[in-house]
């Protein structure tokens, strides 16, 4: 068996498209095609239903997916441990990042991973604090760096760096004039949330929560799926939001948008590092986690 053709397979029912998967494995679309067509007269069952835009795994192909990831998974074990053997530590590694620190943490991380480790390459992949955490679960990602936990048994988080989010902003808000706004000013002005998923929403729900105040209560008049693009709608005055304090130390610094302290509350969190227990980790992923835990933890 070709393990391009179960990795091409892999790669189309991770991502739910036969044209996304060919972008990906750097193939033409029908080339693509032909390999699953292959696989399909291979063991005689259809391998894929469409489902509108998507494609989805038939009963069959989920039983072929289960195995290929299993063989994918022994390859790539065996060339690390070839790699060691030979005294090198070479071959490919996708982790995933939610917003924050996928944007404004990991990349100085693995600038500095990548100076000990040359021949490693890291694939980040940055979506919301959930995915990530699903991702990490079903076995798409061997790590993932997240700033809330959604608990499963075969999960395993470890605390990586703290973050503190704050209230911000446009610079002529008259919350500007004041020292500080009472946690119930909240419900007065119109508010941009982060997507559901997002590990920033779940900590300000959490932190919002324990002041007896419901986020359904909040004038919510856009949800938003990156900080990035929070922050813009905040400029642009759409409304005010809570986000990560690094992701505007440019923007405080040079007062296009204001902090304003909330009585009674501070929006403090940790980022976790998250790995799935119950499979075994590559020497490639062991060697990321220890660089992150050890030598990162105190200057990040």
């Amino acid at each position: 068996m070709d393990l391009r053709r179960l990795e091409i397979f892999c790669k189309i029912a991770d991502l739910k498209s036969f044209s996304k998967a060919a972008e990906a494995v750097l193939l033409s679309q029908p080339t693509v095609s032909e390999h699953i067509q292959s696989l399909e007269e291979a063991f005689g069952v259809k391998l894929f239903d469409r489902l509108g835009r998507e494609v989805v795994l038939t009963k069959g192909g989920e039983v072929l997916y289960s195995y290929a990831q299993k063989l994918l998974g022994l390859y790539q074990e065996a060339q690390q441990a070839i790699n060691q053997f030979q005294g090198r530590m070479r071959g490919r590694l996708t982790i995933g990042g939610s917003t924050i620190p996928g944007t404004y943490i990991l990349p100085q991380a693995l600038g500095k991973f990548k100076e000990e480790y040359p021949e490693i390459q890291i694939i980040l992949k940055i979506s919301d604090s959930q995915e990530v955490v699903q991702d990490v679960l079903e076995g798409r990602l061997e790590l993932g760096v997240v700033g809330a936990k959604w608990e499963d048994g075969k999960l395993d988080y470890r605390d990586f760096v703290k973050d503190v989010l704050i209230l911000v902003v446009p610079p002529k808000h008259p919350w500007v004039k004041k020292r500080s706004i009472s946690a119930r000013q909240l419900l007065e002005e119109p508010f941009i949330m982060r997507e559901k998923g997002s590990g920033t929403r779940k900590i300000m729900e959490q932190a919002l929560a324990k002041r007896g105040i419901n986020s359904r209560s909040l004038q919510v008049v856009a949800e938003m799926g990156s900080t990035e693009a929070v922050i813009q709608g905040i400029k642009t005055g759409v409304g005010v939001s809570i986000v990560s304090k690094r992701a505007v130390e440019e923007e405080l610094r040079g007062s296009l948008l204001k902090e304003i302290p909330i009585q009674g509350i501070i929006f403090q969190r940790d980022f976790y590092i998250v790995v799935n227990k119950t499979r075994t980790t590559s020497p490639l992923c062991q060697a990321l986690n220890d660089f992150l835990l050890e030598c990162l933890k105190t200057s990040l």
